[in-house]
């Protein structure tokens, strides 16, 4: 017996080396650029010298003799090093190629996580490294967060919003099928009147959201009434905040019309989605509240109106064009904005095209890029991305040339690095 212990000790004592020699040391990079953006001052950086420990940023620009020997060096050469983007507004389990009309009673949730494992990598290598993904069918967009963040697929990080939550026949409902077909209630997001709301808020939270997304009016894509119709009331929208800020957790709303929207600004939510028809009484009640608005505007001139159904094509060309103005009047005004583009609307990978939109309407470059970084951030309620610092993420990106100068360059991102991994090189 006495052999006997000794042996397990030994062997208890050979765990323990090896757990603090093989397993407790992170590989630590040298990642070197040209430059790199600032993106609090606006300010380039030259030449950029980044030390990432992990998955997270330890040092930026060290003096030489600070430098790590053992690091593993990195040199991009003639690239432009800047935060890794988040887009706020995306439907990574979805899109509007085929017969998407019909998808929900065709298809199930392992459809929609397999098609958001396809736009997730897409998403990823374009430079977005944080998504917020707002709605998916059966926790389609959870189950897809949970395989990224396990190294099952590669993907951006998410804020999942499981099913979202609207009125019954309304934008957030499947319409125009029998009676029988696709008759959904508050676990699927379908919820009538403050009791509803509540057992629906709480459901999503229950099962991995991150985010409650509301449909506050009628919408585009769906088969419902005027599309800046208000649908729930603030006293719903109210209940579905104030139920989800218990548990720490921002709520989204879709929203259209100016009814609507400032219905749910009072109600407190925090960030209108769209925002097409804004009024000077929603600027200002947004300004004052510190409400972000997410503009999904590049999708004005990509989606191809003549491939939808006619009753959606009407609604789009009527409210689309009016966003767009809406768009140009938050951009003078000065309220929060944070970087959305809805896409699965146009083609996932097409994300980045919505920094010159915002340029064209009269916002600065700098402002256009801290959009998705600083500004998605702070709408996110985090603080360990969104700058290139020391303890933050090691999410980064790298683009050739300056964005500031040419906000296009933005769209052709070179590099990617998502928590100290390296995910894309070149082209």
């Amino acid at each position: 017996m006495p052999r006997l212990k000794n042996h397990r000790s030994g062997f208890i004592l050979m765990l323990m080396i090896l757990a603090s020699t093989s397993f407790g040391s992170a590989q630590t990079v040298v990642l070197k650029a040209a430059r790199m953006l600032d993106v609090k001052t606006g300010r380039m950086i030259e030449p950029a010298v980044i030390v990432i420990e992990g998955d997270m940023i330890i040092d930026v620009n060290p003096a030489p003799e600070d430098l790590p020997e053992d690091a593993t060096i990195e040199d991009l050469g003639d690239l432009t090093l800047l935060p890794g983007l988040m887009d706020m507004h995306t439907h990574l389990c979805f899109d509007i190629e085929g017969d998407w009309v019909h998808r929900g009673i065709k298809e199930g949730p392992a459809d929609a996580a397999l098609r958001g494992a396809r736009n997730a990598r897409i998403t990823l290598l374009t430079g977005f490294t944080t998504v917020r993904d707002v709605g998916a069918t059966g926790f389609a967009d959870v189950s897809l967060m949970r395989a990224i963040d396990n190294g099952l697929i590669t993907g951006p990080r998410m804020f999942p919003a499981g099913h979202a939550l609207g009125i019954t026949g309304g934008h957030c409902d499947s319409t125009g099928y029998a009676p029988g077909v696709l008759e959904n209630g508050p676990k699927c997001g379908v919820a009538d009147g403050p009791i509803e709301c509540l057992k629906s808020t709480r459901y999503q939270i229950k099962h991995g959201a991150k985010v409650i997304k509301i449909c506050a009016t009628a919408g585009v894509l769906s088969f419902e009434g005027p599309v800046g119709a208000q649908q729930y009331s603030e006293q719903e929208m109210r209940v579905i905040v104030e139920e989800a800020a218990r548990h720490g957790i921002k709520v989204a709303a879709h929203a259209h019309g100016s009814a609507g929207i400032l219905a749910a600004v009072k109600a407190g939510v925090a960030s209108i989605e769209h925002g097409s028809e804004l009024t000077g009484e929603i600027l200002s009640e947004m300004k004052a509240r510190g409400t972000y608005l997410v503009p999904t505007s590049y999708l004005v001139d990509a989606i191809d109106l003549d491939s939808l159904p006619p009753p959606i094509k009407a609604k789009a060309e009527y409210i689309l064009p009016i966003a767009r103005e809406s768009l140009r009047s938050a951009i003078a005004s000065g309220i929060n904005i944070a970087f959305g583009t809805d896409a699965a609307v146009f083609p996932h990978g097409e994300n980045a095209r919505e920094f010159k939109v915002y340029v064209d309407q009269g916002m600065s470059p700098i402002e256009a890029i801290r959009s998705a970084t600083i500004h998605a951030a702070d709408l996110l309620g985090v603080d360990d991305r969104g700058v290139i610092a020391k303890d933050k993420l090691a999410d980064l990106i790298g683009v050739v040339g300056n964005p500031l100068e040419d906000i296009t360059t933005m769209e052709r991102v070179q590099f990617v690095m998502k928590g100290g991994q390296v995910f894309k090189r070149g082209e």
